[in-house]
């Protein structure tokens, strides 16, 4: 769709009312929006260098483009190929006494209660997949594979993973580094990092060099710190695999 400029300019006079030629406009046809002249005026300078980097032809039928593609036909078309792509994710979950398990980065961790989610509700794995994603400009992890849809019901977060890094693959990038965060006030999380990033650099095809794992408590504020909750953090760098 095309919309019109609100304020095309008249002949001889740009659209904040003073005139072409006083402005330094050479002809009608060069009048200049409102604000650069408003620009201008604010200056104090009449006219020169500034003005002329300031000065815009108005475009014909001053006709302004507007993206109107729906998602799916954007996500379709070629992406630049940038030599680094960096992307965040976040995921956060309910914590909950009952038939519900603490799974992180694969790992079902020992804790008297766990995640409230249609899949297994691996709240790491949800974020390192929304990270590569949003690294690809792909859709998010919510998009491609919907609470809504009963084939996801219980499902392990690998699959997740897995599909985002063979988007990874087909886009021509590799794995540069990944830095996550697992907030969580109990259980405390230290005996257990190694395995989870071995699990991690499994899945990504990632060297444990470029894989890292913290985790922080919530110093008991909120949902988080009175242990109601889960949240994690990722980022992570993509790199072109021509670069490597």
């Amino acid at each position: 769709m095309l919309s019109k400029h609100a304020g095309t300019a008249s002949a001889g006079r740009c659209t904040a009312g003073c005139s072409s030629r006083s402005a330094g406009h050479s002809s009608p046809a060069q009048a200049e929006p409102a604000w650069h002249c408003r620009e201008r005026r604010k200056s104090g300078l009449p006219g020169g260098a500034r003005h002329q980097r300031l000065r815009c032809h108005v475009l014909e039928e001053a006709a302004i483009a507007e993206p109107t593609l729906p998602l799916s036909e954007v996500m379709a078309k070629p992406r630049l190929a940038l030599p680094y792509r960096v992307g965040h994710g976040f995921d956060l979950h309910r914590l909950e006494e009952g038939p519900y398990k603490l799974i992180l980065g694969g790992l079902e961790i020992p804790h008297d209660r766990g995640c409230v989610a249609h899949s297994d509700g691996d709240a790491l794995l949800h974020t390192i997949t929304d990270a590569i994603l949003g690294a690809l400009s792909q859709p998010d992890i919510g998009q491609l594979f919907p609470d809504s849809d009963p084939r996801w019901k219980g499902q392990t977060s690998d699959v997740f993973v897995r599909e985002a890094v063979r988007l990874m693959h087909e886009a021509g990038y590799k794995m540069g580094n990944v830095d996550a965060t697992i907030i969580l006030q109990r259980p405390k999380l230290s005996s257990h990092k190694e395995t989870i990033r071995a699990n991690l650099c499994r899945l990504l095809g990632a060297d444990p060099s470029v894989v890292n794992i913290k985790a922080k408590t919530h110093e008991k504020v909120d949902s988080l710190g009175e242990n109601r909750s889960i949240a994690v953090h990722a980022v992570i760098m993509l790199i072109r695999e021509d670069l490597y």
